[in-house]
């Protein structure tokens, strides 16, 4: 028999229910908190057969089934039994209880948490003196013990809070066959003095692996076959739903069968886009791109560097890849649009991380843990952080209750774990890398410095038209717009050039013309002032350069630069961009 009280091999249980059964035989451990994917099916495996039911089932029939008592509690369900036994042995208990205080909780429980904690806390008393095997799981936890600071709780939180930590000490239940998981979607949500107690393990549910998705899209086709037309294979479907629950995938398959929708890479593609972001709730955007690396203008050796990366991780040598990258440089140079054309030239799934931060006490912090959880589930996959510098916190906790160093602390900690090497690539994309934080731009996180810078010579900016004029659909191919372009539009950015030929579209669209013409370009460059920062634009350019960690992807002009007299000029350019 497994510690767990289950006959079922630990061999046979999911990977997080043989850690929680490996901590609870050491003895040293009677609570433990459930967290991440609570709300998905789950593999049981019993009598040669796989079965997928919800954690709650799981944990009271499959890992506990052979527990003498097993009970349930959340505040809003209020208590639940295995069995009508359990109940039973409950009532009696609680009968005898009402006989020596003066009580009536027999006839209905008290409404409060704290009240209905301290009843199970006595029923769990007198049952370990029997010598009985308990199991007692809490839902939605985080609204028993929530996360935040003790003074500021009410009376009720304050006493639950008191009674789990009492439990999670008792000796009683350690020596005895007692085991107390609290579940909760976000272990953030948690309080944190609950969380780091000595006597609780927190155990993670991650999100479905490939195979575990393989194996549940193969059991549920052969019980529905999908509709005609379908051209995806059970082993395509589970790639394709990398970052999906199982009951995801459950309700995809099932309502594809009943509204006989065929199962299509690009209705999948789709569909996936759409459940990712409202599970991520908002905090990511897909970023799908037509274009790859070659209608990026310029950047030659840039573009070098990120092909070489794709290379790498289409062959799966995930090993020699950076942990991620910081692309730098002016506004204007193509900064986002270079990194989703990488990932259209490797064919990952890139994801902008949107602004994760709440007013709310707790909030920000889950946000950021439920993102996290999702980027694991989808690896190998891009993630764009725009305005890094911005967006990523430090490690000050000035005026925020601490909550930016929290921040700080957890994306640091995820992006420098190696474990997700060349799967989670990191993508920090800022205009000012100086006051991007050295922790998260040091080698082991984010490792190659790229830095961008606008055209220099004549061939860069006639290689950028062009790629304007593909991007934006505007063709102007006369040997007359490209010479009246070089002469007259002098060092505009990759932004200015785009809104440049917008404008020219709209002449000609206003005119009725067929197409754009010179006649369009000229009197749109005639017109077109571009924005002039030139203090902010030079700054931008010196830290770029201060940044790169590469030579070859400097200019000329930059390249033999006095790094000494560089500090001298950003030094003195801060101080009048104040």
């Amino acid at each position: 028999m497994n510690p767990t009280g289950n006959t079922a091999s630990l061999d046979a249980l999911p990977e997080w229910a043989r850690r929680l059964s490996e901590k609870y035989y050491s003895r040293t451990i009677a609570m433990f908190v459930l967290h991440g994917n609570v709300h998905d099916l789950v593999a049981w495996k019993r009598g040669g057969h796989t079965e997928y039911v919800p954690l709650a089932k799981f944990l009271d029939e499959g890992l506990f089934g052979r527990r003498d008592l097993v009970l349930s509690y959340d505040r809003g369900g209020g208590l639940g039994f295995a069995n009508s036994e359990v109940r039973e042995d409950f009532q009696r208990a609680l009968a005898g209880y009402d006989a020596y205080h003066g009580t009536k909780y027999a006839q209905g429980l008290p409404r409060n948490p704290d009240g209905v904690l301290a009843l199970i806390e006595s029923y769990l008393r007198l049952r370990v003196l029997d010598r009985k095997k308990i199991a007692l799981s809490i839902g939605y936890a985080d609204t028993i013990a929530p996360a935040g600071d003790a003074s500021s709780m009410g009376s009720e939180d304050r006493n639950c809070l008191v009674i789990l930590k009492r439990w999670a000490q008792n000796q009683s239940f350690l020596r005895a066959d007692v085991t107390l998981c609290l579940v909760t979607e976000s272990l953030t949500g948690l309080n944190a003095g609950l969380v780091q107690n000595p006597g609780v393990a927190a155990i993670e549910i991650p999100l479905p692996h490939e195979q575990e998705r393989t194996d549940f899209v193969r059991s549920q086709i052969e019980a529905t076959p999908l509709p005609p037309g379908s051209d995806v294979t059970a082993e395509v479907l589970a790639k394709l739903g990398a970052g999906l629950k199982l009951v995801q995938l459950q309700n995809l398959i099932a309502n594809a069968c009943e509204n006989r929708q065929p199962l299509t890479i690009p209705f999948l593609t789709k569909l996936k886009k759409e459940l990712i972001e409202a599970e991520s709730g908002g905090l990511l955007e897909f970023v799908q791109s037509k274009y790859d690396l070659s209608v990026v203008a310029g950047h030659e050796a840039v573009k070098k560097k990120l092909r070489d990366a794709a290379a790498a991780l289409r062959a799966g040598r995930f090993d020699v890849l950076p942990m991620g990258y910081v692309i730098c440089g002016p506004v204007g140079t193509g900064k986002t649009f270079l990194t989703t054309c990488f990932a259209g030239e490797v064919g990952i799934p890139a994801v902008m991380l949107k602004n994760f931060r709440s007013m709310w006490q707790g909030v920000t912090e889950s946000n950021l843990e439920r993102v996290l959880t999702l980027l694991k589930a989808m690896s190998p996959i891009a993630v764009v952080v725009d305005e890094a510098d911005a967006q990523l916190g430090t490690r000050s906790n000035f005026g925020d209750s601490g909550v930016s160093s929290r921040v700080f602390a957890q994306i640091a900690q995820f992006m420098g774990n190696t474990e997700y090497r060349g799967k989670v690539i990191w993508f920090l994309l800022t205009c000012r890398p100086d006051l991007l934080p050295v922790d998260l731009k040091r080698q082991g996180r984010a490792e190659e410095h790229l830095a961008l810078f606008y055209p220099h010579t004549d061939e860069e900016r006639l290689a950028m038209l062009r790629a304007m004029q593909k991007k934006t659909g505007t063709r102007v191919a006369s040997e007359e717009a490209e010479k009246l372009f070089l002469a007259q539009a002098g060092t505009l950015s990759g932004a200015d050039t785009e809104a440049l030929l917008v404008r020219a579209r709209m002449k000609s669209a206003l005119e009725g013309d067929a197409a754009v013409d010179v006649e369009d370009l000229k009197a749109a460059i005639a017109d077109f002032v571009a924005p002039s920062y030139p203090t902010e634009i030079e700054l931008q350019n010196l830290v770029a350069v201060l940044e790169c960690t590469s030579k070859r992807l400097l200019p000329d002009a930059y390249r033999d630069m006095d790094r000494g007299e560089i500090l001298r000029r950003v030094g003195e350019l801060g101080a009048l961009s104040r």
